[in-house]
Parts: C-alpha cells; sequence; structure tokens
C-alpha cells in the first residue's frame, strides 16, 4: 500500500508530504483544485514519461518519492530478477532534472524506465473513465473469467509451453528456409567435396612429394654427382680410401712410438672407417638412382592437383585445405541429414501442440464453469446500481490458433435495457453505465486475487443519489481487503472514507499553490456540506452532512 508521498517542484505543487492509511481514503477538492496534478505527480513514480513542462521552477529539479507497504505483494522474486535490495518498505524516487533528464530509484539503486512501470503496475492501479476502455478488451474480459476460475498456476504452465512451441516453430521454419536454399547448394558443394576427398590431404604430404619431385626432375645429374664421388673415393690409384688406407699403415707404425702417437693412430682409423662407410652409401645411391619419368609425372600430378586446390579455395597450405573439407564435410552432411532433421522437428511441434491443446482444453472448461457465476455476479451487483436489466451474453468457443491466454474466442456482449439488442461494452454502454460496470468487475476481481492500491479518479461521473451512494459502499467493501483511494465529486461517496483529504489552492506571494490536508471530523461535516449546498453552508446541508457521514 502507499504509505508515504512527497512532491517537491511539480506544476503548481512547490512542496508537499502525505501520509496514507489502509483502507478506504477519499480525496475531494473543486475543479481545477489540483487533483488531476497530484495523480500526475503519482504517476511520475509509476513509471509514466516525464515532461519537462511539468516543473514549477524551471531551474531546479523536481522530486516526487513515494513509500510502499509491500509484504503481501510477493515481490521478492520481482527484485532478486532486476538486482534491487527488497525491503518491506519500499521507497521510489523519481527526478526530473532542468535539463530535462530524467533518473529514478527504487531503494536508492537507479533503475530504467520499463522496470519502474513493471513494478509501478503491481503496485497501484489507477483507474479513471478512460481506462473503462478496458472493458472492450477480450484479454481484459479473459483476465477476469481466468481470476473467478482460479487459473493462474495453468496459465504460467501453458505460457511456458506457448514459448516453446513458438521457439520449435521458429527452429522449423529455419531448417525448411535452410532447405531451399541447401539444395540449390548441395550438389556444388558435394562436387569440391569430392574433389577434396580424392586429393591427397595429408600434413606434411606436400614437402615430401616436393623433395622426391627435386631428385626425379634433376636424377641425371644426381647420378652424374656419385659416380664423380665414387671415383674420388675408390680410384686405385688415387682414390681417397687407397690414400687414408696407405695413411693408416703409416699411422699405426707410428703408434709404437709413444702415447701421442697411438692418439694420431686413432683419430686417423675413424677417418678410414667413416669415409669407408661413405663410399658404401655412394655405390648404394647410385646403384639406386636412375630415372624414372612415369613417377616424376605422378609427383608432378599430386603437386599440380595440391597448388590447383590451394589456389581454388584462396588457402596456404594442406592443413588449411584440410579445414575446408571438414566444412565442406558439415554442409553436405547437414544436407543430407536436413529431412530428417525435419521429420523430428515437425514430429516436436506435434508433440508440443498436443501438450497444449490439453492445457487449452483444461482452459476452456473452467472458464465455461465460471462464466454463469460470473455473470451473475455482474447483474446482481449492477442492479443495485441502478442498472436492473443490465444483461450479459458471455460465450466461449474454442479457436484455431494459440493466443497468449489461451486458445479460445471470447464474446463479452451487453444489453442495458430489456428489449435492446446485445452489443459490445464500448459501443452499447454509456460513461456512466461503463464506470459502474468496471467498478463492478474491480470488486469481484478483488474477490479472487491480491489486487493492488486502486486509486479510482472520478469513476462515479455521471451518476447521483442512491446509485452513489452504493459505489461508495462497493469502494468501501474492497477496502476491507486492500487499500483503495476515491478521487470523487460525490458526498455520498466521500462520507464512505475511512480517510478523507481536500485537495486546494492558496495565493501565496503573488503565486497560485496546490495544498493537501487531511480533514479532521468537524472539517468533514463542513467539506461534505459543501458538496451538497456550495459556499453558502445552510442548516440542512450541515444536517445532511453529518447524516451522511453516521
Amino acid at each position: 500500500m502507499l504509505s508515504q508521498l512527497s512532491i517537491k517542484n511539480y506544476a503548481l505543487i512547490d512542496s508537499l508530504d502525505v501520509s496514507f492509511a489502509s483502507g478506504f481514503t477519499c480525496i475531494t477538492g473543486e475543479t481545477g483544485a489540483g487533483k488531476s496534478i497530484l495523480l500526475g505527480a503519482l504517476s511520475l513514480v509509476l513509471g509514466k514519461r516525464a515532461d519537462l513542462g511539468a516543473l514549477q521552477d524551471k531551474d531546479l529539479k523536481c522530486i516526487v518519492e513515494a513509500e510502499f507497504l509491500i509484504k503481501k505483494y510477493g515481490l521478492k522474486s520481482f527484485f532478486k530478477e532486476n538486482d534491487l535490495d527488497y525491503e518491506d518498505l519500499t521507497i521510489i524516487r523519481r527526478e526530473i532534472l532542468p535539463s530535462g533528464k530524467s533518473r529514478a530509484f527504487i531503494n536508492d539503486t537507479p533503475i530504467t524506465l520499463d522496470v519502474l512501470s513493471q513494478l509501478g503496475n503491481r503496485l497501484i492501479d489507477v483507474h479513471s473513465q478512460h481506462q473503462t476502455l478496458q472493458l472492450g478488451n477480450n484479454d481484459f474480459q479473459m483476465k477476469v473469467i481466468d481470476a473467478l476460475a482460479d487459473n493462474k498456476s495453468l496459465l504460467n504452465e501453458y505460457s511456458e509451453g506457448l514459448e516453446v512451441y513458438r521457439n520449435i516453430t521458429k527452429e522449423l521454419q529455419e531448417l525448411l528456409d535452410f532447405q531451399l536454399n541447401a539444395n540449390k547448394e548441395h550438389d556444388y558443394n558435394s562436387f569440391l567435396l569430392k574433389e577434396l576427398d580424392e586429393a591427397p590431404l595429408k600434413i606434411g604430404l606436400q614437402e615430401e612429394l616436393e623433395g622426391q619431385y627435386e631428385q626425379l626432375n634433376n636424377m641425371e645429374s644426381i647420378i652424374e654427382q656419385l659416380a664423380k664421388g665414387d671415383q674420388l673415393l675408390n680410384d686405385e690409384q688415387v682414390g681417397i680410401l687407397n690414400l687414408i688406407s696407405e695413411l693408416k699403415q703409416v699411422a699405426n707404425k707410428l703408434s709404437n712410438y709413444g702415447t701421442d702417437y697411438v692418439e694420431l693412430n686413432q683419430r686417423i682409423q675413424s677417418v678410414f672407417i667413416e669415409m669407408d662407410d661413405i663410399s658404401t652409401e655412394v655405390q648404394s645411391l647410385q646403384e639406386g638412382a636412375e630415372a624414372n619419368p612415369q613417377l616424376l609425372e605422378t609427383i608432378s600430378g599430386k603437386l599440380q592437383t595440391l597448388f590447383d586446390l590451394q589456389k581454388k579455395h584462396g588457402v596456404n597450405d594442406i592443413s588449411e585445405l584440410i579445414a575446408v573439407r571438414d566444412v565442406l564435410t558439415e554442409k553436405v552432411s547437414v544436407t543430407e541429414n536436413l529431412e530428417s532433421n525435419i521429420e523430428k522437428k515437425e514430429a516436436e511441434l506435434r508433440g508440443q501442440e498436443e501438450n497444449l491443446n490439453k492445457l487449452t482444453s483444461s482452459l476452456n472448461e473452467r472458464r465455461t464453469k465460471v462464466i454463469p457465476e460470473l455473470k451473475k455476479q455482474l447483474e446482481t451487483s449492477l442492479s443495485k446500481l441502478g442498472m436492473p436489466n443490465a444483461t450479459f451474453k458471455i460465450n466461449l468457443k474454442p479457436s484455431d490458433t494459440f493466443k497468449t491466454n489461451g486458445k479460445d474466442d471470447l464474446t463479452f456482449l451487453f444489453s442495458a435495457n430489456k428489449g435492446t439488442d446485445y452489443g459490445e461494452l464500448k459501443k452499447v454502454a454509456s460513461g456512466g453505465e461503463l464506470s459502474r460496470i468496471m467498478l463492478t468487475i474491480k470488486s469481484i476481481l478483488a474477490k479472487y486475487e491480491q489486487l493492488p492500491t486502486m486509486m479510482f479518479d472520478e469513476i462515479d461521473t455521471g451518476v447521483s443519489g442512491e446509485i452513489s451512494n452504493r459505489m461508495g459502499d462497493i469502494m468501501q467493501e474492497m477496502s476491507n481487503t486492500m487499500q483503495v483511494f476515491s478521487i470523487t465529486h460525490l458526498p455520498q461517496v466521500a462520507s464512505k472514507g475511512n480517510h478523507h483529504f481536500k485537495v486546494f489552492k492558496v495565493d501565496e506571494a503573488n503565486a497560485t499553490r496546490t495544498r493537501m490536508k487531511k480533514l479532521g471530523d468537524d472539517e468533514r461535516v463542513v467539506e461534505l456540506a459543501e458538496m451538497l449546498g456550495g459556499k453558502d453552508l445552510s442548516d440542512s446541508a450541515l444536517a445532511h452532512a453529518r447524516q451522511l457521514l453516521n
């Protein structure tokens, strides 16, 4: 509930601090006194857009601060989701700077206007004559029926299922759209993949082939050089091995003359062994060295294939070609499995649709069951509000499409008088009738769900006498379970309030200011008397006022 409201530098209000209590609070005042200004300021802390023109002093910022007792509202999850500090006594502050910028805070944490609006909708329901247009809205009408049917948990389950259904539908459509293009690209991708699959794609293979190509392509020179090397090593007269063999004999003899020559002999022996091994290797290479034009052509072809593929795909080596091949493999695989994936997704969609149909069937059944009770309550209450012949036709039929609140089409028709045709509320009901219908619906809702603070802004316009008295009774009854405000011009309604505030204007320092004060018992008598008979108070008006209060 709203427990405190502070307004600074807003329109005709320079500074206002007022405390509110639970129960039924009535706010009265002459036309133009500033009741709409009060509502405008309150709307700022409920998330409405700020208007720089509302600043009284353009050089100072406007501050509106409201305190709410929210323990009963079950808002802890909302605070957690929005990373806000939860307090049973929550303070909302809105600031409008002279620059035109606006700031909002919940328990001193800066928040966006969207978050503020979401919280505001859960704290106060401001109802004016303009809001009666909601009566013609199918979603609002269905909300009333669902409240009576206690469909909250079922609707939550349906809402979650509907989100899953829409996600599956979206995924299926994406697969179908992909299939249209994929079929066109499949053949080309398959051709590219076949080329890469047939190519010798192995890390290090290109370097190996290039080495083999260099050897085969220069085989004549290799054979020539190997023959020359063999001759240098093994010539009978001046071959390196023969010369080192003679040197080995010399070193062997020297080794008998001291340790210095032993080491020299060992080194020469090692050289001979190494050169002998080299000679064997050269001869072996010479024997294996032969021209092979066919192998050269094969290797050249493989290299050319690799070079062509690298150029075709704009890459530099085999590793990048392998990456391209993997991507193509995935594309071709997806395309080839696409039909199967689509069939699976369609089956998944059918399963979810079946689940939703069960939920919507339950919703339809529960709604159908409570409609007679809603019709009865509406007509009984409206009869007491001076509409004895008001009747409703409420029909519910299954729809072909899933909606946000189920799969039902609702027709909510109204007739105010006997013998008149039924029609849509907004077309056949007058403003006064709509106000009474809305008040009745709100009072019914209050019995079935925890409503936020209700603020009726001149909802009783267009009615008088006993009807206004009954409207006051309804608001008073509602205030037994919730905080109710009524901004009213009717003394019959104002007299029902547990608390009574008056909004009025004063002239101070060449400026008009709006003020608000809580009336005591005697002040209430005077205010009601003035509402009944004007400023010139008569004894009868005062007596009538006292009678209303009693």
